[in-house]
This record gives structure tokens, C-alpha cells and sequence, in this order.
């Protein structure tokens, strides 16, 4: 087996209008293609990353709730590495997104905060310490 990276990542919204708002304006990630598949009464948004990976955002007629907090078992969050954390902080506050302070990770001296999307799932956005390069934040 040979992976070479994280291709996409999936998240089904509630609100679809309200999240493709946050991940395309709020977020400025650029679509790559939306559509209706009416089959499964279903949008589906793909969203690029700047490394070439991508988010797909999906809606679906009453999906039901799943647990986030208090760590629940399953995905955990979603971490985008950032280049400048304070400009990433203070463009979240300028478009209204709660987001906790800036703090500093002990074992690595990365620096991170939280928001939350529309369905409160956690968003981390991570800058790596200088010495540490992105892509060897430790698990």
C-alpha cells in the first residue's frame, strides 16, 4: 500500500446554504464543482485545499445528530495548517465566528486555536513552529 497523502475529507450539513457559506466565503475555499444529484436529494460540494486536497460538503434530506463533545469516539476535528495564525484568528472574528484564544502546543511549540462550523464540529487552524515543518506535527 502506497498512500501519498489525504485526498478529501467528507462532512454532511444540516444546513447546507449556512455551511457553504462558512467553508467557500468565510473559509475562501475555492469550489471545484457543485452538484444536485437528485436521486439522493443530495448536493455535493467539492471544496479545494491549497496542498491539493480537497472537502466535500454534503447535504442530505434529515440526517441525523452525531456526537462531537465530550470527546466522542470517531472523528475528532478537523486541523488546517495556517502560515500566519494571527491573520487566520483575525479574519474568523471579523466575520462573526466564535474562536477560542490562540495557545501554544507543549509538545511541539506550535501555535493553534478553535472555532467551530455551523455544526459545531471542531476546527482546529495550526501553525507549525519554525524549526517544525507542517507536515510533521506529531499525532
Amino acid at each position: 500500500m502506497h498512500i501519498s497523502g489525504l485526498h478529501h475529507l467528507a462532512i454532511i450539513a444540516s444546513d447546507y446554504t449556512r455551511s457553504r457559506d462558512f467553508y467557500h466565503r468565510i473559509l475562501a475555499l475555492p469550489v471545484l464543482a457543485e452538484n444536485w444529484r437528485a436521486d439522493r436529494q443530495s448536493w455535493k460540494l467539492d471544496l479545494a485545499l491549497p496542498d491539493g486536497s480537497q472537502i466535500e460538503l454534503f447535504s442530505f434530506p434529515e440526517p441525523p445528530a452525531r456526537l462531537s463533545r465530550p470527546e466522542a469516539c470517531g472523528l475528532r476535528h478537523l486541523a488546517f495548517a495556517c502560515s500566519d495564525i494571527e491573520a487566520a484568528h483575525h479574519r474568523l472574528t471579523e466575520q462573526g465566528v466564535t474562536v477560542e484564544p490562540i495557545r501554544l502546543d507543549e509538545y511541539t511549540g506550535g501555535r493553534f486555536f478553535f472555532c467551530a462550523d455551523p455544526d459545531q464540529l471542531p476546527i482546529e487552524f495550526y501553525q507549525a513552529a519554525r524549526n517544525q515543518p507542517q507536515d510533521e506535527k506529531q499525532p
